[in-house]
């Protein structure tokens, strides 16, 4: 048995009932072989992957509050910081019925090697909890953040572990959150990032992460010498990451036909409108049949299945596991030549390798949806120097930092004879930084 698979064995044993992590996991070290097996028997005596895929260190605690019906609710609340080798702890917090240790997990393995590609000093966390904020009143919503961030502040810090906000954590959340570390830690630092821009907030953080996914999207196809221009786009999702894939796709030339949300579909031949979903999702917070309603020519269609749908380019921006064998094939038949993730892992392992063996060019997530992150470790930048950047100056930098990001995938895939297979590409490229970190600073 080789190390990877021991290692796989290992984590399966040791965290039942977990398959979110343990896909991520599988995922990672099917892809790193070539470059462990090469390093098989230093990496032993160092314990290397043991260390990598267990966190350094989990946080588990209840959040009780009180709604408005003054009737006491408890949830439960996580944070993982799981390495912080390169970097304070940096990733997320999700508010959402599904959260459970076991995604938070995949999600935090999953930003070990995402903010590594970043070239910034950021380590891997992730956190969250099952409180769903979708129908509670703000009055509940602060009841809840203010519970959750008084548990919570006992374990962060500007150089110790920065979150920022996820599915369910916008600008509301964030502010509230903030609001109640300053409070009970009587400290004003960049603890947090997606802050509003009158409290240290950085421009173009919401917009990064869609742009980000289109701005390496541009890099695959040119290295395919192709481009955006006079493609068309399905963008699953309808939340911050995919209304800002659509509006960068959409300004470099592409028609974005069909966007989702969890009820089902829109399609609308002549191009989305993005002012209209933008009002309707952002604005009024409605569901996406509301589009179908006020645009004449759009169909909504309930349920999943928009993969039925003919495109060039998929850039599935919704959550986990959203395209599994079934789908990859619809995508693949419809003549779809780029699929770009923009969520964290939405296409299962089957899916992937089904639609990379039939010859769609695959990026994976941890690389092209690294612009938030990259853009967070921006905000912490301009929040250390007490400075705030332009939005031209901030695009320009994340720009570069994506392009920067395909480099090193691209290459990292040459290097080891496996080229234009960007997820491995990706896993290397950010493990081989890790791994360098985690063998100069010893066994700890």
């Amino acid at each position: 048995m080789s190390y990877t698979e021991e290692i796989y064995e290992r984590v399966v044993n040791q965290n039942p009932g977990e398959p979110e992590f343990h896909q991520a996991v599988k995922e990672v070290l099917e892809s790193l072989k070539v470059v462990i097996d090469a390093n098989e028997e230093e990496y032993r005596k160092l314990g290397i992957l043991e260390r990598l895929v267990e966190p350094e260190r989990i946080i588990s605690f209840r959040v009780p509050w009180v709604d408005d019906q003054g009737q006491v609710q408890v949830n439960k609340a996580y944070r993982v910081q799981f390495n912080s080798a390169i970097g304070p702890y940096k990733g997320g917090l999700r508010f959402h019925p599904s959260v459970n240790q076991s995604i938070l997990k995949f999600l935090g393995f999953e930003q070990i090697f995402k903010n590594s590609l970043t070239g910034l000093p950021i380590g891997g966390g992730k956190g969250g909890s099952n409180f769903d904020p979708k129908g509670k009143s703000d009055r509940e919503v602060m009841a809840f953040c203010q519970s959750f961030m008084t548990e919570l502040s006992k374990y962060i810090g500007a150089d110790t572990d920065v979150p920022a906000g996820d599915i369910g954590v916008g600008a509301r959340e964030i502010g509230y959150l903030f609001g109640q570390y300053k409070k009970v830690q009587s400290v004003y630092e960049g603890v947090l990032t997606g802050k509003g821009l009158t409290y240290g907030g950085s421009l173009v953080r919401k917009q990064a992460t869609g742009y980000g996914v289109v701005y390496i999207l541009d890099e695959v196809a040119k290295a395919h010498n192709d481009s955006i221009q006079g493609k068309t786009l399905i963008v699953t999702g309808s939340g911050n990451v995919a209304i800002y894939a659509a509006e960068k796709a959409t300004q470099l030339g592409g028609k974005v036909v069909a966007m989702t949300d969890s009820s089902g579909y829109v399609y609308d031949p002549n191009g989305i409108n993005l002012d209209v979903m933008k009002d309707i999702k952002e604005v009024k917070r409605a569901r996406i049949k509301e589009y179908a309603e006020r645009v004449p020519g759009s169909t909504f269609t309930a349920g999943k299945g928009v993969w039925n749908i003919s495109c060039d380019i998929y850039l599935p921006c919704a959550t986990q596991n959203e395209i599994d064998l079934d789908a990859a094939k619809k995508i693949v038949e419809g003549g779809c030549k780029y699929l770009i993730e923009g969520a964290n892992m939405p296409t299962t392992i089957e899916a992937t390798n089904y639609v990379i063996e039939n010859g769609v060019v695959f990026m994976p997530g941890k690389a092209a949806n690294a612009g938030g992150v990259a853009t967070s470790a921006l905000e912490m930048t301009q929040n250390s120097m007490r400075i705030s950047w332009s939005a031209e100056e901030v695009d320009e930098k994340l720009h570069g930092i994506m392009q920067d990001i395909f480099k090193k995938v691209d290459e990292a895939s040459k290097r080891y004879g496996m080229e234009g297979n960007y997820v491995a590409g990706a896993n290397i490229a950010g493990f081989e930084k890790v791994v360098d970190a985690m063998k100069a600073q010893g066994v700890v």
